[in-house]
């Protein structure tokens, strides 16, 4: 066995620094780096040092994935054991974690936007800027417009786009904050593959259709907006870079682009450097917003108030919301406030002075709240999570936000929603680390998490009733929650929430941070594996950073269950396998047996049958020793299903019944469809068509007043194969048909081929070979893409038998050879049934 090699203290060259990596890439060149300067081994020595302290064995491939530049992820764990392996020193170990945790964190915080299929309100009493709006309305397709910050790119930009509304006809509106200049170094700027995602969503893609592959993505989005006039405003961008992944390019679409920086690089039709106000612009902007405030003594003085803000829109808004809500002051009253201001404070910027003087006439408690709004960690803001942030009530938010928007300090979002300029974030946050105590901001923020967490938990105990057991406790919030009436209402406010909830759930806090990862894993899971990847990792690596080892094996468990979503079953074993170690450590059968259920999930997909039936058993013998029903019958389903796959009809007839059974007696109505779905199916392949038909019947009545759509799909796709054995074939096609319409629509890959391929049986039964032809081969290009030998074997049986009906022998015993061998690897009887089609076909 390999020991570990004493690293010599003089080195020629200076030993890597993972604190310069500001990506996953630049850490990948630290660690290529940091093997050069440790003699360069080999990676089967690197592996070998690794194993002599890890129980976990590490592969030579494994360990020279890590090396690979371009990976969107790191094992943060793996790469802390090639660190120790290549220079085992606690010191420069601790370096590599901490750079580890940042460079995870920027990564995370960019997967995370909001994009909207609505724009904002327009500002009231809009002024100036008539030649700009003009610049902006003529045609073309990309308008790019720059300035400083507080120039009033953003209110240009929403006033053009609302012009445009008005004027022409769009099939869609877009708007995002691609957060290129946020004060918050916690929020970098979005990556455009999170902003694809959002736009592909609201193109109604459902999540698992959305390729990882970033060109794909940007792809597809072009694909989707094909036809479609759309209108995209993309506010704040950091760059060209961050924007040409993004423009539609199709005609009659247009996209109005702000930033900071220069757009030349996009080429656009309009390109628009925005400075601050004229003079006479600055002028009738202070004669509008301050109607009925005399002059004063000084007729100058609105010159000079113009002067001294720097000609900012962003401050003169903001100096003449002051201005309002000051009866009895004249303009030079407010003129001569600013002087003095300027001179006891010497504020270097008109923005700055504004602020302050904004900030300095709000009462106590306004001003408060404002250094408290700072700390959410979230894109944007609503009354219960400002009720507490506040620990107050919900009619006391609501009242301080609309002061604070009618002074311009927040600015309007979705209807009910309320957002920070970056500006006001920044200078509030700077009055929130110089006024509040460390504990106060603490404070705050524990009562920001309880919020979320305890709402979450009331929002899934409605839509997830039967498995409240598996969810961690959540006490009741100190402040006030919205009232969730039903299920619906639940999902609506995790919809509305869902950003923010991530952004609490990968916020420095590992109590709340390990609690709201297990409390959303189930409605992460159903659509939303990307977050759900993003939340479960940073879970993973907050337990493993406390010590927490339930923690970490939950975590580890509810990652893997979303990258089985996202069709990444070697990742999803590999962190079942870690997470199964950990559950045995802490002596927890109930972890152990989810885990093993999730194993043979994985083993199933990749068509290691025995092995999956092997975990499916181990998980099923453990749910009975610790009284788990609703997930005993789970577990029964998977079993039960596998055994359909093979053949043994009886027996899986015998687990669906017993699973049934479990959840009728749980009162998991969810569990109940599934269980009645597969029983009905089961039935059905064996010949008892009238207790499979009324199974079925009540599995898609329950499905559809459960308003579960996948559910309902199950029921429909099985009511298809039913009708089909009682050769009613039309019936049949309709029922794969709203099955497969379904399936596409929640994207479920798996299913659309099973539903596909009942589609060509059904077409191959009723004469017509060449509809088979295309439904199966369709089937086979989804099965070939997510790894699923049995559905492949499936297709290329059903185009076989297409291609020998139309007289292509050849090319039928071509596609049979192929499943015959697949079905064999596998062990189905379906093997069997092909040889003989192929002999037969011979002896003609």
């Amino acid at each position: 066995m390999a020991t570990v090699r004493a690293v010599p203290a003089d080195r020629s060259t200076s030993l890597p620094d993972p604190g310069v990596a500001g990506s996953i890439d630049g850490l990948v060149q630290q660690l290529r780096l940091l093997k050069v300067w440790a003699d360069d081994p080999s990676y089967e020595a690197i592996a070998a040092r690794i194993n002599q302290s890890r129980r976990e064995q590490t592969s030579r491939a494994t360990v020279a994935d890590c090396f690979k530049p371009g990976r969107r992820r790191l094992r943060a764990d793996l790469v802390v054991a090639i660190v120790q392996a290549l220079h085992p020193d606690g010191g420069y170990v601790a370096q590599w974690r901490q750079a580890l945790r940042t460079v995870g964190g920027a990564t995370r915080a960019a997967a995370q936007v909001r994009v909207r299929d609505a724009l904002p309100p327009e500002l009231p009493g809009f002024t100036g800027r008539a030649a700009e709006l003009d610049r902006l309305l003529e045609p073309g397709r990309v308008a790019a417009i720059e300035g400083m910050a507080g120039i009033g790119k953003t209110q240009l930009a929403l006033q053009a786009a609302h012009h445009l509304v008005r004027r022409e006809r769009f099939d869609r509106v877009f708007f995002v904050d691609l957060r290129g200049f946020h004060p918050d170094p916690g929020q970098p700027p979005a990556e455009p593959t999170a902003v694809l995602d959002g736009l592909l969503r609201l193109l109604e893609v459902p999540g698992s259709k959305i390729p990882h592959d970033p060109g794909a993505r940007a792809e597809l989005c072009r694909e989707r907006m094909a036809g479609l006039r759309a209108l995209v405003l993309l506010d704040n961008a950091a760059g060209a870079d961050q924007v040409r992944p993004l423009l539609p390019g199709t005609p009659g679409s247009r996209v109005l682009v702000t930033s900071r920086s220069p757009m030349a690089g996009l080429r656009p039709s309009v390109q628009l450097t925005v400075g601050v106000f004229s003079a006479d612009e600055a002028r009738q902007f202070l004669k509008s917003a301050t109607a009925g405030v005399e002059a004063g003594e000084d007729p100058a003085a609105a010159t000079r108030i113009a002067e001294r803000c720097g000609h900012l829109p962003l401050a003169l808004g903001l100096v003449a919301s002051h201005m309002r809500a000051t009866p009895g002051w004249t303009l030079t009253d407010h003129a001569d406030r600013l002087d003095e201001r300027h001179r006891d404070r010497r504020l270097e910027s008109g923005v700055e002075l504004a602020l302050d003087l904004s900030y300095r006439h709000l009462d106590p408690g306004l001003r408060r709240l404002l250094r408290l709004l700072a700390l959410h960690p979230g894109a944007d803001l609503e009354p219960y999570a400002v009720a507490a942030l506040l620990g107050a009530g919900t009619g006391t938010a609501r009242e301080h936000l609309d002061h604070l928007r009618g002074d311009h300090l927040l600015q309007a979002g979705a209807p009910g929603r309320f957002l920070f300029h970056d500006l006001v974030r920044a200078y509030a946050s700077v009055r929130a680390h110089e006024e509040d105590r460390p504990a106060e901001r603490r404070d705050a923020l524990t009562r920001l998490f309880d919020h979320y967490l305890a709402t979450a938990a009331a929002a899934m105990d409605l839509m997830r009733p039967a498995e409240a057991h598996l969810r961690p406790p959540a006490a009741p919030a100190g402040t006030p929650s919205p009232a969730l009436a039903d299920a619906d209402a639940a999902r609506a406010w995790l919809d509305a929430e869902r950003h923010n909830l991530v952004a609490a759930a990968t916020h420095d806090r590992p109590g709340h941070t390990i609690r709201l990862a297990r409390t959303l894993h189930r409605y992460l899971t159903e659509g939303h594996d990307s977050d759900a990847v993003i939340v479960h990792s940073h879970a993973v690596q907050v337990a493993a950073r406390i010590g927490d080892v339930a923690g970490e094996a939950h975590a580890l468990r509810d990652l893997a269950s979303a990258c089985l979503g996202l069709d990444r079953y070697d990742e999803a074993d590999e962190h079942l396998r870690s997470a199964l170690e950990l559950f045995r450590q802490v002596d927890d059968p109930g972890g152990q047996a989810r885990t093993l259920n999730n194993l043979g999930i994985a083993a199933d997909h990749a068509g290691r049958w025995p092995e999956a039936t092997e975990h499916f058993a181990a998980a099923l013998a453990l749910f009975r020793r610790a009284d788990d029903p609703t997930s005993e019958a789970r577990t029964l389903n998977n079993l039960a299903f596998l055994e359909g796959l093979l053949g043994r009809g009886d027996a899986a007839v015998e687990h669906y019944s017993q699973a049934l059974a479990l959840v009728r007696r749980a009162g998991d109505r969810i569990g109940e469809s599934s269980a009645l779905s597969g029983l009905g199916l089961a039935e059905a392949r064996c010949g008892r068509l009238e207790p499979a038909a009324e199974h079925l019947r009540l599995a898609l009545t329950l499905a559809r007043e459960l308003g579960h759509r996948a559910l309902e799909a199950d029921a429909l796709e099985s009511l298809g194969v039913l009708a089909q054995r009682l050769d009613r074939l039309d019936e049949a096609a309709t029922r794969h048909r709203q099955a497969l319409a379904i399936y596409r629509d929640v994207g479920y890959k798996y299913s659309e081929a099973w539903s596909l391929n009942g589609l060509g049986e059904t077409a191959q039964a009723a004469g017509r070979p060449a509809e088979a032809l295309n439904h199966h081969a369709a089937a086979r290009a989804i099965a070939v893409e997510i790894g699923v030998s049995e559905q492949q074997a499936r297709a290329d049986a059903g185009l076989g038998h297409a291609h020998h009906t139309l007289g292509d022998l050849d090319e039928a015993r071509g596609h049979w050879e192929r499943a015959a061998s697949r079905y064999a690897a596998l062990g189905m009887p379906e093997a069997g049934e092909i040889r003989r089609a192929i002999a037969d076909a011979a002896h003609r």
